[in-house]
């Protein structure tokens, strides 16, 4: 799994024009899976996610996690997030999953993180045509990958 990590002051997924979820002060997630992925992947990157010390204590210094800062997760689906760009200008996209593969880890990730996190995380459409907005806080923007363990 790999997910690209935003620390945001709001954030919002509308899907053929009518607000779907929204967020205030907490993370942005974009989410994609790959066909190696196992329930290992899940529990590692969910729990990462939540502890990511990525909000300022009160010196200032990115200290608090987004439970401790009181934040809010959206999670949003996004399968380019393993596009190879290595052979000329189309993005390839054969390490993401296929869509019946993905859709249940997807699912059992945002049960795993909303366990995690304690308390609801919206979510967009798996695979919907979506529209992402969002107020990047700081900015603070970080890729992590399962696999990889960073």
């Amino acid at each position: 799994m790999r997910a690209l990590i935003q620390r945001v002051s709001q954030a919002g997924v509308t899907i053929h024009g009518v607000v779907k979820a929204r967020i205030d002060k907490g993370l942005l997630v974009l989410l994609a899976v790959e066909a190696a992925d196992t329930a290992e992947d899940i529990a590692w990157l969910s729990g990462k996610i939540v502890r990511l010390r990525v909000f300022p204590d009160a010196a200032g210094v990115m200290n608090r996690s987004v439970v401790e800062a009181g934040g809010d997760i959206l999670l949003i689906s996004q399968f380019t997030l393993f596009a190879s760009t290595r052979k000329g200008n189309r993005p390839a996209y054969s390490r993401s999953a296929n869509p019946q593969f993905a859709l249940p880890l997807y699912q059992n990730f945002l049960h795993r993180l909303r366990a995690d996190l304690g308390k609801p995380v919206p979510t967009g459409e798996f695979g919907a045509d979506m529209q992402v907005d969002l107020i990047n806080d700081g900015p603070v923007t970080l890729m992590i990958d399962s696999k990889l363990r960073e």
